[in-house]
């Protein structure tokens, strides 16, 4: 992939050209300054031979347009507000030149240097990972600071002196106030997500943690969307960034095709199990863990490899599912909205949303799971005639003009949009609806509800989700 001049510039005095955006997403006002000249090549950036020959190993050859865009300014030292959906090559945009200014500086017993803030779980692991190989490479210690996990092992990790910690706020926040971290040697920070950390909450949390860091260090903000706390957070912490805007959040994608299947709601959970049943993986949202974990038992009960992901499950099994969905042991993932980001799958190009998302930052980031990193993919929203206007209003928020089909299990468009095929098991019926009958119940035991009253109740339980999130 060559890299692409990045879309920056300015629409008036001291604000950035943020191009069209979602509606209701504001311009970041503050003074913006042009930042170097983009790399055309890692070549150009003089990073350390250590650095280039991992690069090359891993068989990275070019940036990315985002990192081609920043990194020239970041490891110059320059704060850095970059603009870019989700599986675009941030990680390598603030982490190389993280780990390049931070090499060299040995950190203290639980202070570290440089702190990466990220919403989730998963995606702090997604970065720890991702670094890893540069970090060694460098000699720099790392932690991830994460809940769900041993604190006694991070712990341990922060006593030993690691340089550079990737952390979520909470648990961060935890160590800081059990005084075993502390900031007050961190000369770089990145807030990765920084829109989806405002989103579920932690904007208290994220003040306070860069408020007990030295005034003057580096900052970097990375984020799909700009919208009014991200606003917050640029003008009180970010010095004049260089701004870059690479993927404007509202634009489809051109390797990513957006689909609107109109089903019947007797239909849908059949079409969704035809669609799992297809040759290749497959990320399919649900709107409640409830409904993730009957959908899954049904899919295996139709003999389908699928695994469920929740905020539910303990982190060693999310962390396992997750592996099992990567390492191909598993072909379908049924998860809530805790996958929508930090999951990187390597040539994953089917998104299906069973329930459709209501907001649509939601639909954005569950999209983000495919196309990445240049790939082709497909999203597919199952929409019942009941969920038409709110889908097509949510659509429209996002930027996306979808393919509108109408479709039926067991059609050969459905099979031409998707993949979907007859599921290895039948339950002895030959209609794709039979293949609900099941859902909520264990293989070989009568059901406890019929499929109509698990269809309604499964549909109350997302008409509720929805309500609530627009609630919020």
């Amino acid at each position: 992939m060559s890299a692409k001049q990045p879309a920056s510039g300015r629409s008036g005095p001291g604000r950035p050209d943020l191009g069209s955006t979602p509606r209701g997403e504001l311009s970041v006002p503050g003074t913006v300054v042009p930042g170097l000249p983009p790399a055309g090549s890692f070549a150009e950036l003089e990073l350390p031979a250590e650095l280039m020959g991992v690069l090359a190993g891993l068989g990275v050859r070019e940036p990315f347009p985002i990192q081609a865009a920043t990194l020239p300014s970041a490891l110059a030292g320059r704060d850095v507000l970059g603009r870019a959906r989700t599986g675009s090559g941030k990680t390598l945009a603030f982490g190389l030149a993280l780990l390049v200014r931070t090499a060299g500086r040995p950190a203290e017993p639980k202070r570290p240097l440089a702190v990466v803030l990220v919403p989730t779980r998963e995606l702090a692991q997604q970065v720890s990972e991702a670094l890893a190989p540069y970090a060694e490479a460098l000699g720099l210690r790392s932690a991830t600071v994460v809940g769900g996990l041993s604190v006694n092992r991070q712990v341990a990790a922060l006593r030993a002196g690691a340089e550079v910690v990737v952390a979520t706020p909470g648990r961060l926040a935890d160590l800081v106030a059990r005084r075993d971290c502390h900031l007050d040697r961190v000369r770089i920070a990145v807030l990765d997500e920084a829109d989806q950390m405002c989103d579920l909450g932690f904007l208290p949390q994220v003040s306070e943690i860069l408020d007990l860091m030295p005034p003057g260090g580096q900052r970097m903000l990375f984020s799909a969307t700009l919208d009014r706390n991200v606003d917050q957070l640029v003008r009180r912490y970010l010095r004049e960034p260089v701004f870059a805007s690479v993927d404007p959040a509202e634009a489809s994608v051109t390797t990513m095709e957006h689909h609107l299947l109109n089903v019947h709601p007797a239909d849908k959970y059949a079409t969704a199990t035809e669609i799992a049943a297809r040759d290749g993986r497959v990320l399919m949202f649900l709107d409640t863990k409830h409904a993730v974990d009957q959908f899954t038992r049904h899919l295996r009960g139709s003999g389908i490899r699928a695994g469920a992901l929740h905020s539910g499950k303990s982190q060693p099994q999310r962390t396992h599912t997750l592996a099992q969905f990567k390492d191909g042991e598993i072909s379908v993932l049924v998860a809530t909205n805790v996958a929508a980001r930090g999951i990187h799958v390597e040539h994953l190009d089917l998104v299906v949303n069973v329930d459709p998302p209501a907001d649509p930052k939601d639909y954005l980031h569950r999209g983000g799971r495919t196309a990445r990193a240049g790939e082709s993919g497909r999203v597919v929203t199952l929409v019942t005639p009941g969920q038409r206007r709110d889908v097509n209003r949510m659509m429209a928020d996002a930027g996306i003009r979808p393919t509108v089909t109408q479709v039926r299990s067991g059609e050969e468009k459905l099979t031409g949009i998707t993949g979907a095929k007859r599921p290895p098991v039948q339950d002895g019926t030959k209609t794709g609806n039979a293949a609900f009958r099941g859902l909520g119940t264990r293989a070989g035991r009568p059901p406890k509800e019929s499929r109509r009253a698990v269809e309604a109740r499964m549909m109350a339980e997302a008409r509720k989700a929805a309500q609530v999130r627009r609630a919020r």
